[in-house]
């Protein structure tokens, strides 16, 4: 599932791109052929993102929530249009560049309370100039439950992945299975401050990168996939050498090196 820098990243492309301009809708799957006709002419006013959830704000007070999933993809094409790939449910075209959308988990007309219901249960997201750390920290100071499944848990931390959880407690050198009301407000503040800076580099870079281009000697648009992380799905550690172990946590995956993150 895409991790909250492809959704923003995703968001700046599309308000580049589309907004500001009427546009023609379509579903050519079909399943969106009613919501696409009430769209279809209108003009596209905003793009926001707030964890791993894209809002489209139309013309008219409409609003299209989208939500990717694990198979949910964007595809952009430019002038001259080819015909539709695959089951595309939303066809959102300008004069000169048009995106389909295939396979979301949610693509949808929402209204005003149904937004306010959804954001209710989202938590703050690192992205988003109106995050508010301290409602993560309350959240997390007060649970027994592991901090590798709180990171992961939507309504405490609003966009970050499995990719993100395993680079963030590894550089912080905390152990997954942690209590969060253990981790402390120094170790919290560090991970919430790391993650606003890797998830930034990953909007800008469009992907993932964690680690220190400094220790590859090359900038981070140079980097090779296996350079830009630190743990995950490394087989030994790349500070002690120790084999790298995994458990599954909050129905994810997790890498972790038991010497450097030890509990």
């Amino acid at each position: 599932m895409p991790e909250g820098h492809t959704i923003h990243r995703i968001a700046r492309d599309h308000t580049r791109d589309f907004v500001g301009h009427e546009l023609r809708v379509s579903s050519p799957q079909g399943r969106f052929a009613d919501e696409a006709t009430e769209l279809d002419g209108l003009r596209l006013e905003r793009v926001g993102a707030h964890g791993k959830h894209l809002f489209y704000e139309w013309s008219g007070g409409r609003r299209v929530h989208v939500h990717l999933g694990l198979y949910g993809k964007f595809r952009t094409r430019k002038a001259p249009f080819p015909e539709p790939r695959g089951q595309v449910r939303m066809r959102v075209a300008a004069d000169e560049r048009l995106f389909d959308l295939n396979g979301p988990s949610k693509c949808e007309l929402l209204s005003d309370e149904a937004r306010e219901r959804l954001l209710d249960r989202l938590g703050p997201d690192p992205l988003r100039q109106d995050a508010d750390p301290e409602v993560v920290w309350d959240r997390v100071s007060g649970s027994r439950a592991a901090v590798g499944t709180l990171l992961l848990d939507q309504s405490v931390l609003a966009g970050v992945g499995n990719v993100y959880r395993c680079e963030v407690l590894f550089d912080q050198r905390v152990h997954p299975e942690a209590p969060g009301r253990d981790l402390g407000r120094e170790r919290f503040d560090a991970i919430w401050n790391r993650l606003v800076e890797w998830l930034r580099i990953g909007v800008k870079y469009n992907r993932i990168i964690t680690a220190d281009p400094d220790a590859v000697s090359k900038t981070r648009g140079r980097m090779r996939r296996g350079e830009r992380l630190l743990v995950y799905k490394k087989p030994t550690c790349l500070e002690c050498d120790t084999p790298i172990e995994t458990k599954l946590l909050a129905a994810r995956k997790i890498y972790f090196c038991p010497a450097c993150q030890t509990k």
